[in-house]
């Protein structure tokens, strides 16, 4: 009897165990899969039309040849590293050419920034109420500024945002617990940032910080002796080169080293050199501003004399503060400004957005503080959703209304056969991919050959404009509400093409005018 009692009271002992454990990894797991399913509501509308940004299809085309064999900046070139299109790459491999899959793409990297700045939150041991509000405002957001595209900025922020949490956690336990971090965290960060600087350049500006966080407070208190910091530093620089320089080895493997650094190094180069004036960079800044004006009308309450000077809120405000400064140098760095630049702001401003809203909250009765929280909250992330939502009801492209994109597509696929070499002058490189044809040149991304752009390139344009016009392509597209931004000379050639060797087949309207499929005879 007694043997048996010894032999069923641990078992009786270890009963609630189980469920405990259950109950710890639901609780983990909900707050991710509430940012997952309000990344997915917030950005629902991003499923709708063909094109958001232009740039998005550059990267699904250079995808689809990627699978093809034919490598990017070969086949497809561009004036960026080739980090987009490996993703884009991915996905489509595994889910098909679809437009809704670079979309859910966004989708899972929204969801993984707003998880990572919860993580901030956390590892700062900070109220988690704080980390599902600046997920929420972040989600919510990523809306405007053609944030419902899946282009570089959302694609990088998510490896750069993690990069952030693990810094300020090695921080933290420096200052608070004496611990220097380990050398596992910077081979973490050092992938995680090198591959966001294979997506984009300008993610350095938050990787030296991120190194900073991490390395600075332990060297600080002298945890870290100054051989082991140059180490550190080595260590990571190398890891931040090594996604670029694996790309890098694989194209000279291929034998196409000078496309890869013309693309990835000279281009990027050459286009930062052509800088808007410094009136027109003011005045693109201040409409950022403007479009996220209740996100930054929360930061004032979060930095004006703050009630709390030491502890896990104040290292969370220093470190967005640092934080959005990176962020304001990454936008600059390319001296364009455009909107989607300023979507690296987002995950700091959303942060000290939370704290501001926060401390706002606390001014109400106690027992009304979570409430006034929520409210406010909430409050601001509708408003940001409502004023990217509007437009889009209001203009039902793919919803109930025609999508001009699509319509051109279906218009191209019944004057070709898949696989024919179509090109596409001044319009949307989506179409290559939805009308399954071929290119008539490598150079598929308008503004880069018949547009602005093309010194990028380091070709002569009109020379590669009478090549493709005497390969015949089967089918020709032009946006004439784009035309008279076209080169003179560019124009005149195009024009008489079209009227020696082609028909026009099909118009459909844009919001800018007609758009033209023309047919070789």
């Amino acid at each position: 009897m007694s043997s048996d009692i010894a032999l069923t009271a641990p078992a009786i002992a270890l009963r609630p165990a189980a469920p405990t454990r259950l109950r710890a990894a639901l609780r983990g797991a909900a707050v991710p899969l509430f940012l997952l399913l309000a990344a997915f509501l917030l950005r629902a509308f991003s499923f709708a039309p063909a094109v958001i940004d232009t740039d998005e299809g550059l990267y699904m085309l250079q995808a689809r040849e990627w699978l093809r064999g034919n490598w990017p900046l070969v086949a497809v070139w561009d004036m960026h590293p080739v980090g987009a299109p490996a993703l884009f790459a991915a996905i489509m491999a595994l889910l098909g050419e679809g437009i809704w899959v670079p979309r859910l793409l966004g989708v899972v990297g929204t969801w993984a920034t707003a998880w990572g700045l919860y993580a901030i939150v956390r590892f700062a041991t900070a109220p988690p109420a704080l980390g599902i509000a600046a997920g929420l405002l972040y989600l919510a957001h990523t809306t405007l500024l053609g944030g419902l595209a899946t282009n570089t900025e959302i694609l990088f922020t998510p490896l750069t945002t993690w990069s952030m949490a693990l810094g300020l956690r090695a921080a933290r336990r420096a200052m608070e617990e004496g611990e220097a971090p380990p050398f596992l965290k910077i081979v973490a960060m050092g992938l995680m940032i090198g591959f966001a600087l294979a997506i984009k350049p300008v993610a350095f500006f938050e990787g030296c910080l991120a190194w900073l966080l991490l390395v600075g407070p332990a060297f600080w208190r002298g945890l870290l002796p100054w051989p082991r910091v140059a180490g550190y530093a080595v260590a990571y620089a190398v890891l931040c080169a090594t996604p670029t320089l694996a790309f890098g080895f694989a194209y000279l493997v291929k034998g196409e080293l000078d496309a890869f650094i013309m693309g990835t190094f000279i281009a990027p180069l050459r286009y930062a050199g052509a800088r808007v004036s410094m009136i027109d960079a003011g005045r693109y800044t201040l409409i950022a501003a403007m479009i996220l004006l209740w996100a930054f009308a929360l930061v004032p309450a979060a930095l004006v004399r703050p009630r709390v000077r030491r502890g896990p809120v104040a290292l969370l405000r220093r470190v967005c503060v640092l934080w959005f400064a990176a962020a304001t140098a990454a936008v600059i760095m390319p001296g364009m400004y455009y909107q989607h630049y300023f979507l690296l702001w987002l995950p700091p401003l959303s942060l000290l957005a939370a704290l501001g809203a926060r401390r706002l909250a606390r001014a109400a009765r106690p027992g009304l503080v979570v409430a006034a929280f929520a409210l406010i909250v909430g409050g601001v992330a509708l408003d940001a959703w409502r004023s990217s939502t509007v437009p889009r009801l209001y203009g039902t492209i793919g919803l109930t209304g025609p999508d001009p994109v699509r319509e051109v597509a279906a218009a191209l696929k019944r004057e070709i056969d898949p696989g024919d070499r179509i090109w596409v002058v001044n319009y949307h490189p989506t179409l290559y991919v939805l009308a399954q044809a071929e290119l008539a040149t490598r150079y598929a991304f308008p503004a880069q050959l018949t547009g602005p752009y093309w010194r990028v390139t380091g070709i002569d344009p009109h020379e590669e404009v009478a090549r493709i016009l005497a390969s015949t392509p089967q089918a020709i597209v032009i946006d004439r509400g784009w035309w008279p931004n076209m080169r003179p000379r560019m124009a005149a050639m195009i024009e008489e093409a079209l009227a020696e060797h082609y028909d026009l087949a099909a118009v459909v309207w844009e919001e800018r005018g007609p758009v033209e499929v023309w047919r070789l005879r």
